[in-house]
């Protein structure tokens, strides 16, 4: 279908090497780019910056 290739699955993983992570989609055409945001890490009990996994 074409919402698989407009808007991929992608796994957000923390940068505190927890390896905790986010599952979520992103839209292609907006940010080629790979993706970061802060999000929180429970693990860590704070906000730490998660980066696209591919």
């Amino acid at each position: 279908m074409a919402r698989d290739q407009a808007r991929p699955i992608i796994k957000l993983r923390s940068t505190a090497g927890t390896g905790y992570t986010y599952v979520t989609r992103k839209n292609r055409r907006n940010t080629p780019d790979r993706l970061v945001l802060r999000k929180y890490d429970p693990k860590v009990r704070r906000h730490v910056e998660f980066r696209e996994d591919r």
